[in-house]
């Protein structure tokens, strides 16, 4: 029986064909689940995967636009875009970033602020994939030296682009303003999409002013890229949208030189084209190179500028509030003859010191003894105190205060000057809101000389200045002179209505008044018109910033500190019988605006008017 179970052939051959039948069965069933998976996969979720494959060799990369250029008013660029290739890391594409960075280091030379900076940046909120700048402007060696390592450079880029550059540097600082990178707070605020590759943006000036309109509009591109990221194929190309190209009324020449002027000191200078509005400079001193936020303002220099007594970061031309000083006394008086208060035949027995009635102070002139007998015209010319004093007595603060607003003194009249200070035209609920009292004659005294609470800007100087030579006719004050996107000259003709006097006849004797400032034998500015090619008018102002011991003629007695020197101030226009020109110069601490400001005012006036004419003019 044994051997017949183990020569069963029978049961051999039907356990076998059991296990052949379990086994294709299986294999069956595996090759139908695989059959069905792949019907999933392939036909189901077909256009899921198609799109996941795609975005592994796909890509869409934005194209940023070129930034509009900007110019003076003959053309001369003052802001354009510079070739360079900067030096970027996508960090999604290399492994580890640390160890990236070293192997670069050992290659080129990196500084360790340009690799904080870098941490800084990659640690900030960004788009996947988006590109960091590592250091930029790179020269001819670096570019060679990286192009031969890049396959062993994974995840870093060498980007042909165009950055801001401006060539004339601090001069323009202030009024141009400068682009630098888009940080994280400006991130949430701007449209991704608008801004989809561009790394700058404007921060301050005519940069930050205008800046939708000099963006331009991104394009895009979608490329076909290998493992490593590199570009194989461009699919589809849309170009970018320039930005406008922008002239401005700016006059290059005059900036640099009012600049170079007042290198040295602490101040401003303001001019202007009387007839249209057209602001032919606007300079503060002392100032900053804007390129330095380009490329990457080293951390220790920018913590020097910033802590400066001297405050370079300050636009003193359009945030600097001074005590307007004499340099007032031109409205004021206008304010009191066409008001009626006082005639131009009116005279004044001038003893030095002006005292109101029941108070015991003393309002001294700046000359001790007195100038005696003198009227309106004497007032101006020799800038008598006390006349003043007592105009202003007798005008009580209304008056001067509606003069003054009429010239735009409390106001922001300019089309595009950024983020202006406005001033201090008080009135008396100004002072009550301000500092809880009520006004006080004595108040009205100081304002007479443009001491007191009034402050005002060198731009708004500058700019009453420019309406007083139009005889009250105003023009609204902007830089903007041209561009090729049409929509942005679409600005008011008048930034507030006429200056108008009851008697016109006052506009000439008020000029005429200005005039002898200058050409008067008794002017306190006569120097300043010496040898001049055409006649002018001005008015000084000297502005106390502390009680200093005087002579008899004003002038300060002994050593007094830089810090507690006088104001010196100076408007002026030219030529007399056709205003082409009207500007304000401003000294901080410079001591007289007749010696010190007003030398300044005839050279820019000379600069201007005496130039000789270019050939593209």
């Amino acid at each position: 029986m044994q051997s017949n179970s183990l020569d069963n052939k029978e049961f051999e051959r039907r356990l076998f064909r059991r296990r052949m039948t379990v086994a294709f069965v299986a294999v069956a069933l595996m090759l139908i689940v695989l059959v069905c998976r792949l019907f999933f996969l392939q036909i189901v979720e077909h256009e899921q995967h198609q799109l996941l494959s795609d975005k592994n060799r796909l890509e869409v990369l934005p194209i940023p636009p070129i930034r509009g250029l900007i110019y003076d008013r003959n053309g001369e660029l003052l802001a354009g875009n510079l070739p360079s290739h900067t030096l970027s890391i996508v960090a999604e594409r290399t492994q580890d970033v640390d160890a990236l960075i070293v192997a670069i280091g050992k290659l080129i030379e990196l500084s360790d602020e340009q690799v904080s900076r870098f941490n800084k940046r990659l640690g900030q909120y960004r788009r996947p994939y988006e590109p960091i700048a590592l250091k930029i402007k790179l020269n001819e060696h670096e570019i060679a030296v990286l192009a031969a390592n890049r396959f062993f450079l994974d995840g870093s880029l060498v980007e042909a682009e165009l950055i801001r550059q401006y060539p004339f540097g601090e001069a323009f600082a202030h009024v141009l303003g400068y682009v630098g990178r888009i940080n994280e707070a400006e991130k949430e605020a701007i449209d991704a999409r608008a801004y989809a590759g561009i790394r700058y943006i404007g921060k301050q000036g005519i940069e930050l002013q205008y800046e939708q309109e000099l963006l331009g509009k991104a394009g895009y591109q979608r490329v076909e890229t290998n493992a490593r990221g590199r570009i194989l194929k461009v699919l589809e190309k849309h170009p970018p949208v320039p930005g406008a190209n922008i002239h401005l009324q700016l006059d290059r020449a005059l900036q640099q030189k009012a600049y170079d002027l007042l290198a040295g000191k602490r101040g401003a200078v303001v001019a202007i084209e009387p007839k249209t509005g057209g602001i032919l400079a606007l300079v503060s001193q002392p100032s900053f190179d804007p390129n330095l936020y380009v490329t990457g303002f080293p951390s220790v220099l920018y913590n020097v500028l910033r802590d400066s007594p001297d405050k370079p970061f300050l636009n003193r031309a359009t945030r600097g509030q001074y005590p307007a000083a004499s340099t007032i006394k031109p409205f004021i008086g206008l304010a009191g003859v066409d008001g009626g208060f006082v005639s131009w035949t009116y005279t004044i027995n001038d003893n030095g010191w002006f005292q109101l009635p029941n108070d015991e102070r003393i309002y001294r002139d700046w000359k001790r003894g007195g100038h005696g007998i003198v009227n309106m015209t004497d007032a101006i010319t020799e800038s008598i105190d006390t006349y003043f004093y007592e105009l202003a007595y007798k005008m009580t603060l209304e008056p001067i205060h509606n003069m003054l607003d009429a010239f735009g003194f409390g106001n922001n009249t300019a089309w595009d000057v950024y983020n202006p200070a406005s001033g201090i035209n008080p009135s008396r609920q100004w002072k009550r809101d301000r500092h809880g009292f009520s006004w006080y004659a004595g108040d009205t005294v100081n304002l007479g000389i443009g001491q007191g609470y009034m402050l005002a800007t060198p731009t708004q100087l500058a700019i009453a200045t420019a309406v007083f030579a139009n005889d009250g006719l105003w023009a609204t004050p902007r830089l903007i002179l041209h561009s090729n996107m049409p929509s942005l000259l679409e600005i008011p003709a008048q930034a507030q209505p006429d200056v108008v006097l009851k008697d016109t006849a006052n506009w000439v004797k008020m000029q005429h008044a200005m005039s002898e400032v200058l050409y008067g034998t008794k002017g306190t500015a006569r120097g300043a018109a010496e040898g001049a090619a055409y006649r002018f008018a001005g008015k000084s102002g000297t502005a106390q910033v502390a009680e200093i011991k005087r002579d008899e003629n004003g002038d300060a007695l002994g050593d007094v500190p830089d810090r507690l020197k006088d104001h010196a101030l100076f408007i002026a226009y030219a030529p007399f019988d056709d205003p082409q020109i009207a500007l304000v110069v401003v000294v901080e601490h410079g001591g007289g605006g007749s010696s010190v400001a007003a030398p300044i005012a005839r050279e820019l006036l000379d600069e201007y008017l005496l130039r000789e004419p270019s050939i593209a003019e």
